[in-house]
Order: C-alpha cells, then sequence, then structure tokens
C-alpha cells in the first residue's frame, strides 16, 4: 500500500513545497525516499497497526520520527464502527495564526482511508500561501474495540 500510495502524493507533496517556497523536494518513488531516510539514520519501518480498546485514545500529535519528514500520511479503519467500537472519532486540529485552532471529526466506514498531513499544509492567503500547523489523534473510544492501519512514508530512527 505504501508503494503504490506514495508515487500521487508524492506529487502533492512537492506542489505543497512549491506553494509554500521551500527547497524540499520529494523522491518520485517510495525506494527512494527510503533510501535518503537510510542516509540519514532512519531504518525503522513506520507503518502501525492500532489497537483501542474501551478508555483508550491518541492524544494529538505529529508522526515526525526524524529530520526526513514526508508531509501527508494515511490511516485506514479496520473496524466497523457502531457494530465493533462507539466512539473513537479521527481527530484533526488546524493552528491558524493569530485565531483559535479549529478542529474536525473525520468519519469513516470500515475499510476506508483519510489522507491528512504529517505536519503542516499550505493556506492561501492574501499574502501567498503559508503553513497551518496540524495535529491528529483518536477521540476516546467509549465501548469495544478499534483497529487502525496508520501509513507513514518516511523511516524513523
Amino acid at each position: 500500500m505504501r508503494e503504490h500510495a506514495y508515487p500521487p502524493l508524492a506529487s502533492v507533496a512537492n506542489r505543497w513545497e512549491t506553494a509554500l517556497k521551500t527547497r524540499v523536494r520529494h523522491p518520485a518513488d517510495l525506494g527512494a525516499l527510503l533510501a535518503l531516510c537510510a542516509r540519514r539514520g532512519q531504518t525503522k519501518p513506520t507503518p502501525l497497526l492500532l489497537r483501542y480498546e474501551a478508555g483508550g485514545y491518541n492524544c494529538l500529535h505529529q508522526d515526525l520520527y526524524g529530520d526526513v519528514v514526508f508531509p501527508i500520511q494515511l490511516t485506514v479503519l479496520l473496524s466497523e464502527p457502531g457494530k465493533d467500537f462507539e466512539g473513537g472519532e479521527f481527530l484533526l486540529v488546524e493552528q491558524r495564526p493569530r485565531a483559535q485552532s479549529r478542529g474536525s471529526v473525520v468519519h469513516l466506514d470500515q475499510g476506508e482511508a483519510v489522507i491528512f498531513t504529517t505536519r503542516h499544509r499550505p493556506v492561501a492567503s492574501a499574502r501567498g500561501h503559508y503553513r497551518a500547523n496540524m495535529r491528529h489523534g483518536v477521540s476516546r473510544l467509549l465501548s469495544g474495540e478499534r483497529y487502525t492501519l496508520g501509513v507513514i512514508f518516511h523511516n524513523a530512527r
């Protein structure tokens, strides 16, 4: 999944870097990204199988893991909401300049994925683009068990 999803996301990531006027350019294929990670000491694969039980949650965070960070990742919900678990919504929080943070809940059905930014994304403004910092997490699970596949493209130290 990592290998097939990466190329179109690399194209999006490079457009983001251009909009933000950075010098960063992401390789066209996953193998080249992982080679770059290895040169920087990031050799641990990062895809995650996450399990939550009643009372469990995941605090708002960013999956950085080293100097090389691919700016987009995805999560696939493996469990069926309403049958396997209650609660446990996927959360995104955007920090906005000179304004309060804005939170969103992403409702997923079993087998659906959400593609989201790892740490920030470009947002158009009157003066060009700015970096909107983002964090993600999972709200408290009320009952049952929730399984999720997390696909992070860069490796960890």
